[in-house]
């Protein structure tokens, strides 16, 4: 069934959990209900970063179940980091289309930062609408905390999946220490920066990506973990997220080389920045999911228009904004067009989440303690 299908069966499950029930057994009750909602009030504030662009907005989404009869909705966007460019594209055109169809306005709260971070934030009070995050194992534990409703990834297409990047190896310009592989990261002389993967959803593909290159040209867990060692005995210091690895590497020019997003690559060339990266032939497909808080749009009215939203991103029109600001897209009508086969270079061998088990299985392998990589940064003391 799909996400915009399913009005009667969340209508029961509220009627059922009595979502919209509560009793105030006095004047000291009354009082408590308030100060709790205007705390969450400011935290939400607080939390958002400051919305962006003309579809920002200060005030706290509406705690209704009849949003969807007001001249006026707001939804609360939250995403990690590297998505913000474009989104605050896409979030116009989708304001316009839903005017259009519905004869209602959508004013957008939008909050950006690390996966890991926002996924918190999430869990601990802030009120999100839909969560755009950097890997599925984030949104399964809002799923767990019990705010998204099992099944998620679903009720859209590609099990939830919306937006996708590579990863790329960045290095200093002209490539002085000649790095063109994943291997070439575990010779000696070579200093790697990249974050914590206990601490940062990006380094988690990182990790991922050195695996996933020795997976996928024959080697086993064994060879896979000899190789990855190497290759963290060259880095000199982890980053508590992708930010901080990025301004290690440019700002403090620290390190050789720097894995990061593809997309975030592209972005900094739009900018005007020169860059030297490679795009290598073994790669990790890194993919971003959506979906809907269900807990959270129930309580503010705001289903309809939160999975019209998410519909709205997997169409032609926003999955184009994606691919411009460094995304490949989702639609493989876009995939094997000239003007996204000229940009996105093609990766001969790539690996997916799915080929490990999924985010489970990946966290209980590699990065839960004293797994695989606790047991790697052992070695180095």
């Amino acid at each position: 069934m799909s996400l915009w299908q399913r009005p009667l069966k969340r209508l029961q499950a509220i009627a059922e959990h009595g979502t919209y029930r509560f009793r105030l057994n006095s004047l000291k009750g009354f009082v408590s209900l308030f100060l709790v909602g205007t705390v969450l009030s400011v935290a939400l504030a607080a939390c958002s970063g400051g919305g962006t662009g003309s579809n920002a907005s200060s005030e706290t989404p509406s705690a209704t179940p009849v949003a969807a009869s007001k001249d006026n909705v707001e939804l609360t966007l939250v995403s990690f980091a590297v998505t913000k460019a474009a989104h605050e594209a896409i979030i116009p055109k989708f304001v316009e289309q839903w005017k259009k169809d519905h004869n209602q306005t959508v004013v957008f709260k939008q909050s950006y930062g690390g996966s890991g971070f926002q996924t918190r934030a999430v869990i601990d009070g802030l009120e999100a609408d839909v969560v755009h995050l950097a890997l599925a194992g984030d949104t399964s534990k809002i799923e767990k905390a019990g705010l998204i409703q099992p099944g998620w990834e679903k009720e859209v297409p590609n099990n939830g999946i919306v937006s996708k990047s590579v990863a790329a190896l960045v290095t200093r310009p002209g490539n002085p220490k000649n790095i063109k592989t994943w291997e070439d990261l575990s010779k000696d002389g070579i200093k790697l920066i990249t974050a914590d993967p206990k601490t940062s959803g990006v380094a988690r593909w990182n990790f991922l990506a050195l695996w996933n290159s020795v997976i996928k040209t024959g080697g086993d867990d064994a060879k896979a973990t000899e190789f990855v060692t190497k290759v963290y005995k060259n880095v000199p210091l982890l980053t508590k997220d992708a930010r901080e690895a990025t301004d290690a590497f440019f700002k403090q020019g620290q390190g050789d080389a720097l894995i990061n997003y593809e997309n975030e690559i592209i972005l900094a060339e739009q900018k005007g920045e020169k860059l030297t990266a490679i795009i290598p032939d073994v790669n990790i497909s890194i993919d971003n999911p959506i979906a809907v808080v269900d807990k959270n749009v129930d309580k503010h009215g705001t289903r309809e228009v939160a999975e019209g939203f998410v519909k709205y991103l997997y169409t032609p029109e926003a999955q184009q904004e994606f691919a411009k600001f460094g995304f490949r897209p989702v639609d493989d009508t876009l995939t094997l067009s000239k003007e996204v086969a000229d940009k996105f270079p093609k990766v001969k061998t790539l690996g997916t989440v799915a080929d490990f088990g999924g985010w489970d299985g990946i966290n209980k392998k590699f990065f839960a303690d004293g797994a695989i990589f606790d047991r790697i940064q052992a070695k180095k003391k």
